[in-house]
């Protein structure tokens, strides 16, 4: 199944990269949001110096393909789960910027390029939605996402189990021309299955 997906169904994003060095850099307005964490891609982060240098190589990106990246937010005015900085500078929600979340800025280079394009914009305080409000396509990344932060010890999934994560999965599997989503589906299971199997 690997193989058909790799040498079949990706081949054409494999061989026509569209953009070179991809690199994504977000800074979070602390009007709205107090506290954020990155779920995944933690072998991939750059310094926030290397951004703008494009003799740092980054992530290529093939026709076809999309790339997810999931942030947990603690917005203004909830509970954080560390203790504030004493000297940290206290953003007021006042401020021509309040209703910002934050700012976006993605960098890569188009094919045969070694200088790298720039484009940025602010993101809305207002794109903030309930999860149930969210796409299907969001809902099931999010599903994922738990589910590799139940495999590492589910540190941050609060009360959320297998069943949980398998319940909002199944409920945005969507189209799944290629079976991917039921695969996932069936590694959700068996992870379950040995989850629940008493020690020996």
């Amino acid at each position: 199944m690997e193989g058909h997906k790799v040498l079949v169904n990706e081949l054409t994003s494999t061989l026509a990269t569209i953009a070179r060095d991809v690199k994504v850099q977000i800074e979070f307005n602390p009007a709205v949001v107090k506290e954020y964490r990155l779920i995944g891609y933690e072998n991939r982060q750059l310094a926030r110096e290397d951004f703008n240098n494009d003799q740092v190589d980054a992530g290529d990106i093939g026709a076809g393909h999309t790339v997810t990246a999931l942030y947990e937010l603690t917005l203004a005015g909830s509970k954080a789960s560390v203790d504030p900085l004493r000297y940290a500078r206290q953003a007021s929600v006042e401020s021509p910027l309040g209703n910002e979340l934050g700012h976006l800025k993605l960098r890569y280079k188009q094919p045969g390029s070694s200088t790298s394009e720039l484009i940025d914009f602010p993101l809305q305080r207002s794109a903030i939605k309930a999860l149930d409000a969210a796409s299907s396509e969001f809902r099931f990344a999010s599903a994922v996402a738990a589910y590799g932060q139940l495999l590492r010890g589910g540190k941050y999934t609060g009360d959320w189990r297998y069943a949980d994560v398998r319940k909002l999965a199944l409920a945005n599997t969507g189209s799944d021309p290629y079976g991917y989503r039921g695969e996932f589906l069936r590694l959700l299971d068996l992870a379950a299955a040995l989850g629940s199997k008493p020690a020996s």
